[in-house]
């Protein structure tokens, strides 16, 4: 069972991997009672590198989220701040 902190933890690892600028990811957490959003905040040049062609990187992160934050029975989110 993985809990919010360990899909943090997975969204952190793949997002700091992917950009030139690491130190400038920052994550936040919302929790309510049906979902949980983490919200992306990186360097604007980093931004097209998480997203991706068509969008293909943000939604392979989402679906890692998603899958990873299941045995909790809540929504999974993932947004890009900018």
């Amino acid at each position: 069972m993985a809990s919010v902190a360990d899909t943090e933890a997975l969204v952190r690892y793949v997002v700091t991997s992917l950009v030139d600028m690491p130190d400038a990811v920052s994550i936040v957490c919302k929790e309510s009672d049906s979902s949980i959003a983490f919200e992306i905040s990186l360097d604007p040049s980093d931004v097209g590198k998480v997203i991706g062609r068509q969008g293909r990187i943000i939604k392979a992160i989402r679906t890692l989220a998603r899958a990873a934050g299941s045995s909790d029975d809540k929504q999974v989110e993932v947004e890009i701040l900018g």
